[in-house]
């Protein structure tokens, strides 16, 4: 076992003392699939009017939503618009030096700025770690967290579409589940580039590392679970090559053996790093993400 799967599998031990009790999908494990609770979202965006950041509602099948995008760069509509998805319990709206905000550190770059127009989405439950982790117990509140920012997402195209912007879909672990499922269901982004995931996230908690931050009942019950989150049906019947992944090779957490196959004949890029230490190579992302701007 080498440093990058040691982390990794250190980083996990870490988080799971930090849920404590409250695991994965450790209370409920009962959820429609998101084609059911993005059908279901009632999603209110207010109009773009500056950069800054912007509350939206969301009506799921969970509840009242609370997601956000941040306008960090408009440059017009004539030049290309990323937008990027944050990973794991990060704070996508704090830009302070030592913040968790993987969209400053790739994309706002002051050395080599960007030129495109540069959006951050913000997953619900994620302003507060406390928030987070009295949410995950129940997979219908993963997967309706999922789905509002994919329908997110979509709102925001569709907005960026009408003035004939070109618009690249992006984002890392978490971020580039949400990436890939945008694709999967609505694919109306031009480039897709997910970071670290794949379509099999069922794996993730289920026959990974991160298994360990697995509850007891979804453990037991590896096909409902599998059933509610795997799409790797609907992102392969995308014909589109328009998907441009990075993944890790000694990733503990998404398993490079096991998401690459959903990639097919997508050119993929590999790091020669594990999730933690690739979670961490702004740089190498950065490079990635802007190959296919």
């Amino acid at each position: 076992m080498n440093t990058h799967e040691i982390l990794d599998r250190l980083s996990v031990g870490l988080g799971a003392l930090t849920l404590g009790k409250n695991r994965f999908f450790c209370r409920r494990i009962d959820s429609p699939p998101f084609c059911e609770h993005l059908e279901a979202i009632e999603l209110e965006v207010p109009q773009i009017e500056m950069q800054g950041g912007y509350q939206a509602v969301a009506k799921t099948l969970a509840g009242r939503l609370d997601p956000g995008f941040y306008v960090a760069r408009w440059l017009g509509e004539e030049h290309p618009t990323v937008i990027y998805h944050h990973g794991n319990n990060e704070r996508p709206f704090d830009f302070s030096h030592f913040s968790r905000n993987s969209f400053m550190h790739i994309l706002l770059s002051e050395k080599e700025p960007v030129q495109a127009n540069l959006i951050a989405l913000r997953a619900p439950f994620h302003r507060h770690l406390p928030t987070y982790i009295g949410k995950i117990p129940e997979l219908n509140n993963f997967v309706a967290m999922l789905s509002v920012s994919v329908k997110l997402e979509e709102e925001l195209i569709s907005r960026l579409k009408e003035g004939h912007s070109r618009v690249m879909a992006a984002g890392m672990s978490l971020g580039g589940w949400v990436t890939n499922l945008h694709r999967a269901h609505f694919n109306t982004a031009d480039v897709y580039v997910p970071v670290l995931a794949g379509a099999s996230l069922g794996d993730m908690f289920l026959s990974s590392a991160y298994q360990r931050m697995t509850g007891r009942l979804a453990r037991d019950h590896p096909r409902e679970v599998r059933s509610i989150l795997d799409f790797r049906e609907e992102f392969e019947r995308v014909a589109d090559d328009n998907v441009f992944p990075l993944l890790a090779r000694h990733d503990q957490i998404v398993q490079m053996e096991v998401q690459s196959k959903c990639y097919g004949h997508c050119p993929l890029a590999i790091l020669e790093k594990g999730h933690l230490t690739g979670c961490s190579d702004y740089d190498s992302i950065r490079r990635h993400i802007l190959q296919h701007l």
